[in-house]
């Protein structure tokens, strides 16, 4: 089997993937994805883009999500580096609403963040990012909550020196965010 584990977190949904790694005198190979694990691991979506980011140390990306009808599932993965990786809940009507959680992800772990969440990352080193994403990018329907919003209060490890781009340091607090996700009843 190609990966070692399928973890859920503190909230449902959220899944951490831990890859088998098969190292030789050539380097190493690991298997990514696979839709028969991830289906038997109640991961029920395909892959219909790939984005790739590179991140120097402290930067910040998010909180990222897009509306309804251009909601994205992500699975992402630490090609090259270690960043702290955040999911927060922006469902309505969610027991966990407002909560994250997060982890430090490296090369052979992975996390699946299903739609109607905001995700985000702190590099905690320079850092090669790659995403999969499930629905393709929407400028018009693509929206940010601040990543410091303390209603949330996610624990970054890096505090001093934070690197924001300009438009993540527009983005508005959940509480003011558009969203248009439900919890499922």
């Amino acid at each position: 089997m190609p990966f070692k584990s399928f973890k859920q977190l503190d909230i449902p949904g959220v899944i951490l993937i831990e890859y088998a790694v098969f190292p030789d005198q050539r380097g190493l190979f690991a298997e990514l994805y696979k839709r028969t694990d991830f289906l038997s691991s109640g991961i029920p979506y395909d892959y219909v883009q790939v984005n790739l980011s590179f991140s120097r140390k402290n930067v910040v990306r998010g909180l990222h999500y897009q509306l309804k009808p251009a909601e994205q599932g992500k699975l992402v993965y630490v090609i090259n580096g270690r960043v702290y990786d955040v999911a927060v809940d922006i469902r309505k009507g969610s027991p966990w609403f407002g909560k994250y959680v997060g982890i430090v992800l490296e090369p052979g772990k992975a996390l699946w963040i299903p739609p109607g969440f905001a995700h985000g990352f702190q590099a905690l080193e320079d850092t090669y990012f790659l995403y999969l994403v499930t629905k393709e990018y929407n400028p018009q329907l693509e929206r940010c909550i601040k990543w410091s919003d303390p209603e949330i209060g996610v624990s970054w490890p890096i505090k001093e020196g934070v690197i924001l781009s300009g438009k993540d340091e527009k983005c508005p607090p959940l509480r003011e965010a558009e969203t248009n996700f439900d919890y499922p009843v």
